[in-house]
């Protein structure tokens, strides 16, 4: 029950961050976004979406959940090594916990109450007892 609550309550809040990027992008404005790793604006914003909206939703329903959650991570260590590599430790440590949660939800795994757990919990002979 704790990794599902862990999921749920995780991306449902890295979820609102990027629904406002979402927007961004499929906007009829220009992009305004900021280009970290020098990839370009629009690709820095697909990105993010990707790993804010796709991989948050993944992650609450618990499909494919340890891949969901590299994405995340790298998108967390962009935000605390690069964007706010100069600011103070307050700035940074929201990202910091995002990244640390979703290192433990890549190395635990979904849990249980999940669709990792129904569709491959017993073909991959994993433990099918409560994690």
């Amino acid at each position: 029950m704790a990794l599902l609550l862990t999921r749920i309550v995780v991306g449902a809040l890295m979820l609102t961050h990027g629904l406002g990027k979402f927007y961004n992008l499929i906007g009829d404005e220009a992009i305004a976004f900021g280009d970290p790793i020098g990839i370009g604006v629009t690709a820095s914003l697909v990105l993010t979406v990707f790993a804010e909206v796709f991989c948050s939703i993944f992650l609450i329903i618990g499909f494919s959940t340890r891949l969901a959650a590299i994405p995340l991570i790298l998108t967390m260590l962009v935000a605390v090594l690069i964007v706010h590599a100069s600011d103070e430790i307050g700035k940074k440590e929201l990202p910091i916990l995002y990244t640390l949660i979703y290192f433990i939800l890549a190395v635990m795994g979904a849990g249980k109450y999940s669709l990792d757990h129904l569709i491959f919990g017993k073909i991959t002979g994993q433990n099918t007892r409560e994690v």
